[in-house]
């Protein structure tokens, strides 16, 4: 059992500070991606279910937007594991399977022999979900989001159905909180490994979405300053940042970070 640690003591990554961390776990502790998403999607899955379908999720229909990194690979196991609950998921892609990198792919073809439909495109005008899974574009956002991509932004923020993020709404710069045309209004985020710099901007907190009611409840050994970065996934865990008024829902780490903490 982790002793509690104050979530001002939480820092905020940069877009750099994350793809550090995501090299340590790779390269130094031989965490595999495969490994990372899973962790990712599972967590995603299981808060859509308690937060958004009250518990349960049999019969809810959710339309699962997958784009072709990392953010798409948990989205999709996401996806997965909704299903095998009972939803009836819907799979929408940004680009063609073939075009996807190669753990997505591999994600893809799980929910393609699992019978879960995915088309490449936004959803069909008049459809209509109990939840909206935004898997779109991650951390490594460059610039505006474009072609299908931005189809799918402008199609979920048209939406009446709550929107999860994961890690950061599509369209929105995880480092400086720059908000482009498009861009996802996030119902709640979903940050993983720890929040990143850019959700903290005052000029996206809207974007970012609502705060959860879940009291703070963070692990100690989550935090160790040097100078490259690890971390492992764990339960979730909910952080308010008194400062900015968010609070984001994260997977628990074991994380040594880069560079200076940015507490709230």
């Amino acid at each position: 059992m982790f002793p509690k640690i104050k979530a001002q003591s939480v820092p905020f990554l940069s877009s750099a500070q994350m793809a550090e961390v995501d090299r340590a776990m790779i390269e130094d502790y031989g965490i595999l991606l495969i490994q990372m998403m899973e962790n990712a999607g599972r967590n995603l899955a299981h808060l859509a279910r308690l937060r958004f379908l009250s518990g349960e999720a049999v019969g809810k229909r959710i339309a699962v937007l997958a784009g072709v990194g990392g953010n798409g690979g948990g989205a999709l196991v996401c996806a997965r594991r909704l299903e095998t609950w009972g939803a009836s998921v819907e799979v929408f892609l940004s680009k063609p399977d073939e075009e996807l990198t190669e753990i997505p792919r591999h994600q893809l073809g799980i929910a393609g022999r699992m019978n879960i439909p995915s088309r490449v495109g936004a959803p069909p005008a008049g459809a209509s979900f109990d939840l909206v899974v935004d898997g779109i574009i991650g951390y490594s956002l460059n610039g505006a989001p474009r072609g299908t991509a931005a189809e799918m932004i402008r199609w979920a923020a048209g939406q009446p159905a709550p929107v999860l993020a994961l890690d950061v709404p599509s369209g929105v710069d995880a480092s400086t909180g720059s908000a482009f045309d498009p861009v996802i209004h996030a119902t709640a985020t979903m940050t993983l490994a720890l929040p990143k710099e850019g959700l903290r901007a005052q000029s996206v907190r809207a974007l970012v979405g609502r705060a959860l009611s879940r009291r703070p409840q963070c692990a100690a050994g989550a935090l160790r300053g040097a100078s490259s970065a690890a971390a492992s996934a764990g339960a979730l865990f909910a952080i308010r940042h008194r400062a900015t008024g968010l609070t984001t829902v994260v997977t628990p780490v074991r994380s040594m970070l880069s560079g200076p903490r940015r507490a709230s």
